[in-house]
């Protein structure tokens, strides 16, 4: 089942959408907005999926053409938004282009962050922000929504609390995260607003791709309409998204339509120029990856991050190469009050 929600009021308005992401249909009689379905996710999901079937057989009135450029977030606000760094590669060369190791307890124990949830941006929207001087940066990722999680859940049984995974843009501020991160509190200014995908599916929709709770399948990042990442989102993923969910439940619980991140999709590769898409590599999912790569090999990075006017286009496909979750495409541009 894939949903989205068009813009209009402050949790959207919850609609279905085809499978080949082509038409879509209204269900506010049924439920208003995604969050509702979520609280009640044992009640509406059935005959979420019974109007799904119809919707795709062409059997249900009223369908209209998907257009992800109405849509917000599939969940435009959330009560709860946790990424994780699932992809202990991604630290490693941060630790590494500053001389530095990566703690043992990394590869035990998930690093998470919570994240502002109130102001999502729309998958197709600007990205507006206050100055190029921030070092401006995207950061590739996938996500799940849960029901309700009881504190304490363990990963054998938080599996079952998944119900809808979306793809993230997790815009990141590179230039201030040092200063904040030496406080000693972690990110806040330097992480706005975050994006996610046009469309959220349950994991059915993955078929093959969805196992051992991680998504097999690589996550397409262009930049400024060329290829920029690649990267396998199944592999050398150190915790999958049971795990995840376990983590942030460990001292409290989950309320329905918690958001938990996976972190930037990151791969193992030569630490060298061969690494990019261009040189015949896979890419990367942020820019701070192929700096740190750059800074490791020549001593100084030469990648520039993002400036106003720049676009990044994050998408996934399966393997008949069909969008699963249609795009997140959006640019930077100055924030005017």
């Amino acid at each position: 089942m894939k949903l989205a929600s068009l813009k209009g009021g402050r949790d959207g308005q919850l609609i279905l959408v085809s499978r080949d992401l082509k038409s879509a249909v209204h269900v506010g009689q049924l439920v208003p907005n995604l969050q509702t379905a979520l609280d009640d996710w044992s009640h509406y999901e059935p005959q979420l999926q019974a109007l799904y079937q119809q919707l795709n057989t062409g059997e249900l009135s009223g369908a209209f053409a998907f257009d992800p450029r109405a849509c917000s977030s599939p969940l435009p606000r959330a009560y709860q938004w946790a990424d994780g760094s699932a992809y202990v590669n991604h630290v490693e060369l941060v630790r590494r282009a500053r001389g530095a190791e990566v703690p043992e307890s990394f590869y035990q124990d998930p690093l998470m962050y919570q994240g502002g949830s109130d102001s999502f941006i729309g998958p197709c929207d600007d990205i507006p922000l206050g100055s190029e001087a921030w070092g401006i940066d995207f950061e590739g990722e996938v996500a799940v929504i849960t029901d309700d999680v009881p504190m304490g859940t363990t990963a054998q049984q938080a599996g079952q609390h998944i119900k809808l995974l979306m793809l993230v843009n997790d815009v990141s501020l590179r230039g201030l995260i040092p200063s904040e991160l030496q406080k000693g509190f972690g990110f806040f200014v330097s992480k706005p607003s975050s994006v996610f995908s046009p469309v959220a599916v349950t994991p059915d929709e993955l078929e093959d791709a969805w196992q051992d709770y991680k998504v097999h399948l690589p996550l397409k990042v262009d930049f400024n309409n060329e290829p920029f990442g690649r990267a396998d989102a199944g592999k050398d993923m150190t915790f999958d998204f049971a795990e995840l969910v376990s983590h942030a439940a460990k001292t409290r619980p989950l309320g329905a339509g918690a958001i938990v991140g996976s972190g930037t999709v990151s791969n193992k590769q030569p630490v060298n120029a061969e690494s990019a898409i261009h040189n015949g590599g896979i890419g990367y999912s942020c820019i701070a990856e192929v700096r740190m790569i750059e800074t490791i090999y020549s001593g100084k990075p030469s990648t520039p991050f993002m400036r106003y006017g720049d676009r990044v286009r994050i998408e996934m496909r399966n393997a008949r190469n069909e969008s699963i979750f249609g795009a997140i495409d959006q640019q930077v541009v100055s924030y005017c009050e």
